[in-house]
């Protein structure tokens, strides 16, 4: 393996504000810090359930839960990254989160539909070869073991600072059952950001890119400037 053909550097984890109320990062400035530590690639997922802004409005809660992402698309094209648009959400049956990639603006319209869902519903109807269903930090404190059949992957490296994700016991369980392991730096904070990267040979421009690249299996992480091969 030639480890100078990873070339391009994707953000596959952060949140802005206000569209996750959790977030202290404007879109532009999110974008901003990344291009300056050199990523090509940032996937805005901002939290998608029952606790955002204006949730019983569908128009008003969607409306400003896209303003962030297009904001964050305009500083891209001023900064020179592509901005992806991801997801991370969350059903009533429990608190556990998911990200999901393969989806672009349009499927937030979907999601809304899909609040009141089990993840085994919606991992029924709606993952398919175009789509990821991953289960974000699955080790956390309060989360909930799902049986991996409903999931595509986990992420395995959740590299938020203020967490304890258990990496270790999230990368076995992800061997154990062949699921896609992804990186995140989870970033809500300054002082927080590119903890960590997805390395690609080629460049993640749409979230179809990526995956099909994590599909492909032919990626490394860099955490904090060591690598790691998954």
């Amino acid at each position: 393996m030639n480890l100078q053909e990873y070339q391009y550097k994707t953000e596959l984890h952060l949140h802005t504000s206000p569209a996750s109320g959790c977030s202290e990062i404007p879109p532009e400035m999110a974008v901003k810090t990344y291009a300056n530590l050199g990523y090509h690639s940032i996937v805005i997922c901002n939290h998608f359930w029952k606790d955002m802004r204006f949730w019983e409005d569908k128009k008003k809660c969607l409306d400003a839960y896209l303003a962030d992402y297009d904001a964050a698309v305009e500083a891209g094209k001023k900064y020179g990254v592509h901005v992806i648009f991801g997801c991370e959400i969350r059903f009533p049956e429990n608190a556990n989160d998911y990200l999901l990639f393969g989806i672009d603006r349009d499927f937030a319209d979907c999601a809304y539909e899909c609040l009141d869902m089990s993840v085994e519903e919606f991992s029924k109807k709606y993952r398919n070869d175009k789509r990821l269903l991953i289960q974000a930090h699955p080790f956390r404190n309060g989360m909930t073991e799902v049986p991996p059949e409903y999931l595509d992957g986990i992420e395995t490296f959740n590299m938020h600072p203020n967490h304890n994700s258990r990496v270790a016991v999230a990368a076995k369980y992800a061997k154990k059952h062949h699921l896609i392991q992804t990186v995140g730096t989870d970033y809500h904070h300054p002082g927080h950001e590119g903890v960590s990267a997805l390395l690609t040979k080629t460049e993640m421009k749409t979230s179809h890119d990526i995956v099909d690249v994590l599909r492909s299996g032919d990626y490394i992480f860099d955490i904090g400037g060591s690598i790691l091969l998954p």
